[in-house]
């Protein structure tokens, strides 16, 4: 059996074969799609017939388009494309962007479903553990950014499957970027090893014990301040 899982030719296992089943696994938080309805869209006249429809021309130049199931936000430009946001996989994805088609189409509009394409897939997981972020960043310093100042996180730059890791210090990582469902997946077999290495091994303490730790300070405030507003009374 160990046999048939060698890579073949140098090649890299699959991140089916890396992962270890105590890891944990991300999960699929959006997906971004585009498609294209073959017809030019009037758009003040699809804000006056569709539901569920916001449109300001003033400060952006697309009707905004929601629908519960699956609950998705659409945005269509007057051109006839739209971007579908907020599915959890690429056929939730499709299926959204056909009912909102649709919803189009009666409102008069010659539409077509043309060029569907899942522009971006949004993955994230949660590590379990603290992570040392500075460590991390100066032992990959030409992948890695981290500039707390503007952002929380460390940006990594993943060459192979080409995205963007999110990682933050309380062990939560956020994958954007991804071309399909599979990148992100094999991304956090390449990245999971690595945090292993920054893992914060002191850090136990559990929400009810950081609840004391916060509680402690405070009581000692409390009662200097009632002491010192019971000498002031006297």
């Amino acid at each position: 059996m160990h046999a048939h899982s060698q890579p073949v030719s140098g090649a890299q296992p699959t991140w089916r074969d890396r992962i270890k089943p105590d890891w944990p696994l991300p999960q699929i938080q959006n997906v971004v799609a585009t498609v294209n309805l073959g017809c030019l869209i009037d758009l003040q006249v699809l804000s006056l017939h569709a539901r569920n429809v916001e449109y300001n021309r003033k400060k952006f130049h697309a009707v905004i388009m929601r629908i519960r199931e699956p609950r998705t936000t659409t945005l269509v430009f007057a051109s006839g494309r739209m971007v579908i946001t907020g599915a959890k996989s690429e056929e939730l994805a499709r299926l959204a962007a056909r009912r909102h088609a649709r919803a189009i189409q009666k409102c008069g509009f010659n539409t077509r479903f043309l060029d569907f394409k899942v522009q971006n897939f949004v993955g994230s997981a949660s590590c379990g553990f603290y992570i040392r972020i500075e460590g991390f960043q100066r032992a990959n310093w030409l992948s890695a950014k981290f500039e707390p100042e503007l952002f929380p996180g460390l940006v990594y730059t993943m060459l192979k499957p080409q995205l963007k890791c999110l990682v933050f210090s309380t062990g939560k990582v956020v994958f954007t970027g991804a071309k399909n469902e599979e990148d992100v997946f094999e991304a956090f077999a390449n990245l999971y090893p690595m945090l292993l290495d920054f893992k914060v091994c002191n850090k136990t303490t559990t929400g009810s014990e950081s609840k004391k730790q916060k509680a402690g300070p405070k009581t000692r405030v409390d009662r200097s301040l009632r002491t010192s507003s019971g000498s002031e009374s006297e």
